[in-house]
C-alpha cells in the first residue's frame, strides 16, 4: 500500500485539495484578508467541514485585537484543557504569551459551588482580576460566553476579543449570536457547530501567520500560491 507518510507534506496536500474544493464547489466565497482566510482554510483541514467558511464571522477589527494580545505578550483564558491541548504551545512559549484553563482550578470549584453557577462562569469572574490584555477561547461552554457578555455589560470585564466556537443543543447556539450581535471584537461559529478543535484552529492559524517563515514553522503558514 502506497501512501504520504510525511506530516508536513499531507499538510500541504491537505490545503491544495480544500483550495481545489473551494475553486470548484464554493467559488463565490471572499476573503476579506489573508489572517481571515488563514483561518477559514485551517478550520476546515481540522474538521473537514466546508460549512466553517459561511457560519464563522469576525465582527469589530477582532484580527486586530487578536494580534495586539499576542505581540503584548498577554493572556489567553480558555473553557477546557482540550482547547489548549490542540494550541500550539511551543510557539506560544516562544512568543511570551500566557494560556491558562482556570475550571479545574480549586478556587474555581469552591467559588461555583457557593455562587450555584457553572466553573466556566466562575472561571470568567476569576479572569476578570488577571491584568493585561486578554481573549477568551471557548470551545464547549455557552455559560462562559454569557457570563462573558453580562460582565461587559455591568462594566466589570473589558476583554480584548472572545473567539466563541462551543458547540452543542442547548445555549451553544444563542450564545455564539448573542455574541456576535454585541459590540465585543468577536469570532463566531453561528449555528450548532464548533468545539475545542475549531477553537483551537482559530488560534493557530492567527499564530501561523504572524510567526516568522523559519525552519520550524513554516509548513504551518499558507503558501502565498493557495492565500
Amino acid at each position: 500500500m502506497t501512501y504520504m507518510k510525511n506530516a508536513g507534506d499531507i499538510e500541504t496536500a491537505s490545503f491544495e485539495k480544500i483550495q481545489e474544493i473551494i475553486d470548484a464547489e464554493h467559488p463565490d466565497i471572499v476573503f476579506n484578508n489573508s489572517i481571515e482566510e488563514a483561518v477559514l482554510k485551517r478550520v476546515v483541514f481540522a474538521i473537514a467541514d466546508f460549512d466553517y467558511l459561511y457560519n464563522i464571522k469576525f465582527s469589530h477589527d477582532v484580527i486586530d485585537k487578536i494580534v495586539h494580545v499576542i505581540k503584548n505578550k498577554g493572556t489567553i483564558f480558555t473553557d477546557t484543557t482540550m482547547v489548549i491541548g490542540g494550541f500550539n504551545k511551543r510557539l506560544l512559549d516562544d512568543m511570551g504569551v500566557k494560556y491558562r484553563c482556570l475550571v479545574n482550578e480549586p478556587e474555581i470549584f469552591k467559588e461555583a459551588k457557593e455562587k450555584g453557577i457553572t466553573r466556566s462562569m466562575a472561571a470568567v469572574e476569576y479572569s476578570a482580576k488577571v491584568e493585561g490584555p486578554k481573549v477568551f477561547v471557548f470551545g464547549n461552554a455557552p455559560t462562559s460566553i454569557f457570563k462573558v457578555l453580562e460582565m461587559v455589560e455591568e462594566g466589570q470585564l473589558q476583554p480584548d476579543a472572545v473567539i466563541g466556537v462551543p458547540v452543542g443543543f442547548v445555549g451553544a447556539a444563542e450564545s455564539k449570536l448573542a455574541l456576535h450581535e454585541s459590540n465585543i471584537p468577536s469570532i463566531s461559529a453561528l449555528g450548532r457547530k464548533g468545539g475545542s478543535t475549531v477553537a483551537a484552529a482559530i488560534v493557530n492559524a492567527i499564530l501561523y501567520q504572524l510567526c516568522p517563515q523559519t525552519d520550524d514553522y513554516s509548513r504551518y503558514i499558507i503558501p502565498e500560491s493557495q492565500a
